[in-house]
């Protein structure tokens, strides 16, 4: 069965509760399962994500309070931390506690990026650049709307 078309005003009558939950249980559904191919949650994705962005900047602490209000799974980020540095993918100052990816992790992170970003590609399909923004915006504005930050992260 293909997707069908509906009309603008069956379209607006439509729950927004409902699709975007569903939605977002599809999309990161299908994050979680790629990144579980190579043994990694999401908080070990984000983790390795900014830790590779901003090499020696981020500690524990920092870390955990940036990536916190993301997370909807009760993460030990001890945990996640602990797992990176005892694979070799993360090293810690000893002195300033700052992470580093080392190649090790480096080369996981790109792995992990390589399955999200099919992910990606296959979310967006037959979805255009402008539809995909106009998204983005009417559910960022939503969430002001409600007294959630609707601003991009930083």
């Amino acid at each position: 069965m293909g997707l069908r078309e509906y009309s603008e005003e069956e379209l607006a009558a439509q729950p927004i509760g409902a699709w975007s939950g569903m939605a977002y249980r599809r999309v990161v559904g299908a994050i979680r399962a790629q990144l579980a191919v190579e043994d990694l949650t999401q908080p070990h994705w984000w983790t390795l994500n900014h830790v590779s962005g901003a090499p020696g900047k981020w500690t524990r602490r920092m870390l955990t309070e940036r990536l916190t209000p993301y997370d909807d799974q009760s993460t030990d980020f001890d945990g996640v931390y602990d797992d990176l540095v005892g694979r070799g993918w993360v090293t810690e100052d000893a002195a300033s506690g700052a992470m580093t990816l080392t190649d090790a992790g480096e080369a996981g992170r790109i792995r992990a990026r390589d399955r999200n970003a099919r992910v990606h590609e296959q979310t967006h399909e037959g979805v255009t650049r402008a539809d995909f923004a106009t998204t983005i915006d009417v559910l960022r504005r939503m969430v002001a709307n409600l007294g959630g930050d609707g601003n991009l992260p930083e």
